[in-house]
């Protein structure tokens, strides 16, 4: 019987983006959270040879160049299988929208393919594969509220957070990553804000609120709300005050903004429409183009993304997704 598994999307909690490196990757800060949103998967094994990758959307590749079948050919070599893997994608997620459409769907195959074969990879094995096909594809193997550093490959489990009510925007349109950090090498170049030797300095200023953030979760006080003057009348009990808020407060933004939005204002706007419905805090996910929102209710949340819609923003509300529900959902 195929097995059926839900591939759960993430969004980024700011983004600093470093030197290039003599790999040509670039150095990465970023906060990585999982959310409800998800893809549904059903991989099924049989007696033959090959992979095979089915998906009604046209713009997900079926070949070789999938993540899924990627994934699906080092599992089984790695597991000394032999069969006929057949991958069906039911997509809902974005293409190209900076969640993390691509990559957790190839870390749901990778699990899906050990119920079915009733054989468990190594936790080293099951990151050695991960960090080879994609640098987004080992936060998936956490899931919850991950520090991302590398190229965004080494993660690392932060304290995790409750569910968050929050507003997933999709604009249609795509944008290609590659070309977003060509853009970015670009502005950094006319700035002069970037050296190969230094960085930027937003790596640093993330890694001291991310690092911040993290010692003062464990000591049970958030170092950010510790510091933050109060009014009298403030409510530090209240969902939007805690941890998550007190860490974008701390002055976490998502690099990618600098030279998406100059070529996509649209993407601005949205941010913009987010914001004027109440949205605590709004951003964009990885290079984009999805942007989100955080809310201090659901009923909140669902009326911001009822919004986007008349204004003719594809828009859903949905929750973060903590640890403990990522791995205890993800098979239907």
């Amino acid at each position: 019987m195929p097995v059926s598994v839900r591939s759960f999307a993430k969004i980024n909690l700011g983004l600093a983006i470093g030197a290039k490196r003599d790999d040509g990757f670039h150095d990465l800060r970023t906060i990585y959270q999982t959310i409800a949103l998800h893809d549904v998967l059903r991989v099924d094994v049989s007696r033959g040879i090959g992979i095979e990758v089915r998906c009604k959307d046209p713009r997900v590749p079926t070949d070789e160049s999938n993540t899924c079948w990627r994934v699906a050919d080092r599992v089984m070599r790695a597991l000394k299988q032999r069969g006929k893997v057949v991958i069906q994608i039911e997509k809902n997620l974005p293409v190209q929208g900076g969640i993390g459409g691509g990559s957790t769907n190839a870390v749901a195959t990778m699990f899906a393919l050990e119920r079915a074969l009733k054989m468990e990879l190594s936790p080293g094995a099951r990151l050695r594969i991960a960090a080879e096909v994609g640098s987004d594809l080992p936060l998936f193997l956490i899931g919850g509220t991950v520090l991302g550093c590398g190229r965004g490959e080494e993660v690392y489990p932060l304290p995790d957070l409750e569910c968050l009510p929050c507003v997933i925007a999709t604009p249609d349109i795509g944008v290609s990553t590659p070309e977003a950090f060509r853009q970015w090498d670009a502005y950094i170049e006319q700035q002069g804000e970037l050296t190969p030797q230094a960085g930027s300095a937003t790596i640093t200023e993330f890694s001291h609120s991310a690092f911040e953030w993290l010692s003062g979760t464990l000591s049970g006080v958030p170092a950010a709300c510790a510091k933050r003057e109060q009014s009298a009348g403030e409510s530090s009990g209240d969902r939007a005050e805690t941890l998550l808020l007190d860490l974008v407060r701390a002055g976490i933004e998502n690099d990618f903004e600098r030279v998406v939005f100059p070529k996509h204002p649209e993407l601005r706007e949205v941010k913009r429409l987010l914001e004027r419905n109440n949205s605590c805090y709004a951003s964009l996910s990885g290079s984009g183009s999805t942007l989100y929102g955080f809310f201090k209710t659901p009923e909140q949340a669902q009326e911001a993304a009822a919004a986007l819609l008349k204004a003719g923003v594809p828009a859903q509300a949905t929750v973060t997704l903590p640890r403990r529900r990522y791995l205890e959902e993800r098979f239907l």
